[in-house]
């Protein structure tokens, strides 16, 4: 049995709704196409066409996902939320959405995973883990590290959801995540997601997966100015619902194996 954001009637699982990965892009052109023919050899579990957000790359990012056969979406306003909002928006007809990054640090074999608590009917978000799960020496910095456990920490304290891990790779169906009426477009959209989730109640889970070293340059960890301001937007955004913040539950947190 799951435990997480707390649970609500919901009707069965349809056996093949149509997923839709959407991945943000900013200037991934050596990783993109090889994160798009990766997920694309993932079916029967991803069942359309790979949506790659192009948020103002300059070195032919969306030209190389085009090629490696992703529908392209361009969204000029800089952001890492505008990205993800964007393509959660162009997936029109699909019911389930899958996040994650374009640097190829994510593992898309973790797909099947990702989204069997969920196509399952044991939670509404399911999240990948790297804390769980494995990571890559030196696939995040001292700084992303020290943030994200701080940042998993107060929301097990403020909204009483046992998260060990704020990563990309996630799962939702796309009418709960437009019903979240989301409105941090920049570093804080993954952290908004969950908080909100847990006011209204979507049942969460954390699955462990894999996580390696990216390709390129962070544009967050890899600066100190990214690093500070990513920070700022995942707390400040963590903070900012805490007073409508559930009553904390008590519980291990169900993990998938």
């Amino acid at each position: 049995m799951s435990q997480g954001f707390g649970r609500r009637d919901t009707a069965p699982v349809r056996a093949c709704p149509r997923v839709v990965a959407v991945i943000p892009a900013l200037d991934e052109a050596p990783s993109i196409g090889r994160v798009v023919r990766q997920l694309r050899a993932q079916r029967p579990f991803l069942l359309d066409p790979v949506i790659v957000v192009d948020n103002g790359s300059r070195d032919g990012t969306g030209e190389i996902a085009r090629q490696a056969g992703a529908v392209v979406v361009r969204e000029e306003r800089r952001g890492y939320g505008y990205a993800c909002h964007a393509g959660v928006l162009a997936a029109e007809g699909a019911e389930v959405i899958v996040l994650l990054d374009g640097d190829a640090a994510d593992d898309p074999d973790d797909l099947p995973r990702i989204l069997g608590s969920l196509l399952d009917d044991e939670a509404e978000l399911v999240v990948g883990s790297r804390t769980l799960g494995s990571r890559e020496a030196g696939a995040m910095t001292p700084q992303q590290v020290l943030g994200n456990r701080l940042a998993s920490w107060l929301m097990r304290h403020l909204y009483g959801v046992a998260v060990t891990d704020l990563g990309p790779f996630r799962a939702i169906r796309r009418d709960d995540l437009l019903g979240l009426e989301m409105r941090e477009m920049t570093y804080g959209w993954s952290v908004e997601m969950m908080v909100k989730a847990a006011r209204a109640g979507h049942r969460y889970r954390e699955v462990p997966v894999s996580y390696h070293r990216r390709i390129g340059v962070s544009k967050v960890g890899g600066t100190v100015r990214g690093s500070v301001q990513a920070g700022w937007c995942i707390l400040s955004t963590t903070f900012r619902y805490a007073r409508w913040a559930p009553r904390p539950r008590t519980g291990r947190l169900a993990v998938a194996g």
